[in-house]
């Protein structure tokens, strides 16, 4: 069942067709349209930071299976300036943009697994996954 699409985010344009991929990919893993919906939104957050703090990445969307689930795993990583505070970053509320998203906080409660690495001036790697209810 893997399956692994790379995605160049580089523009909004980009942000739209990841979350695009990621939901016609959860489509196929058979989730419910509740879940499409997050992880739709969480690619969406993910996608829209490569964007906003560090201008250019990537995000790659796999199909896994193992011998009994399905899901989506998602990797989000740029070479930006990376996250100063990332124990901050992690706080609900905290915003460096003025935005009112999610964060990193929201794309972390939305998910199953998040695990985020960050060092300022190499960049930030985000990797998350959701698991297909039983």
């Amino acid at each position: 069942m893997a399956s692994t699409e790379h995605i160049a985010i580089r523009s909004d344009r980009d942000v739209l067709l990841a979350r695009q991929r990621g939901r016609a990919l959860g489509e196929q893993a058979g989730f419910v349209a509740t879940d499409l919906t997050l992880i739709a939104t969480a690619i969406s957050e993910l996608a829209r930071n490569i964007v906003l703090y560090a201008r250019e990445g990537e995000m790659e969307l796999q199909l896994v299976a193992d011998d009994h689930r399905r899901g989506l795993v998602i990797v989000a990583r740029d070479h930006g300036p990376g996250i100063a505070d990332l124990e901050r970053a992690m706080e609900d509320g905290y915003s460096t943009s003025g935005g009112l998203g999610l964060g990193l906080p929201g794309v972390k409660r939305l998910m199953d697994s998040f695990d985020i690495v960050s060092h300022p001036g190499q960049g930030t790697r985000v990797h998350i996954s959701k698991w297909r209810r039983s």
